[in-house]
């Protein structure tokens, strides 16, 4: 992505939201219906990834994670 990430506040919203089972799986949707489901490491590191970060930048990694949405298709 180029520029600021969420400069044209597209993520302003929290579109993204994510839940982790506790089972090694973690849901990621988006405006409320679910677009992955990450598995084993690929969950463990995705939760990494989002320790420490603030709410808009654990929205643009979703948003990086779920890869259809680097194309602007977002809008739901």
């Amino acid at each position: 992505m180029k520029g600021k990430p969420n400069q044209h506040g597209s993520l302003d919203d929290h579109p993204f939201s994510y839940r982790s089972t506790g089972q090694g799986k973690v849901m990621i949707s988006f405006r409320g219906k679910q677009v992955m489901i990450l598995k084993g490491p690929k969950a463990e590191a995705f939760l990494k990834r989002l320790s420490g970060l603030d709410a808009i930048k654990q929205q643009l990694a979703m948003a990086k994670a779920t890869g259809n949405f680097k194309r602007g298709n977002e809008r739901g």
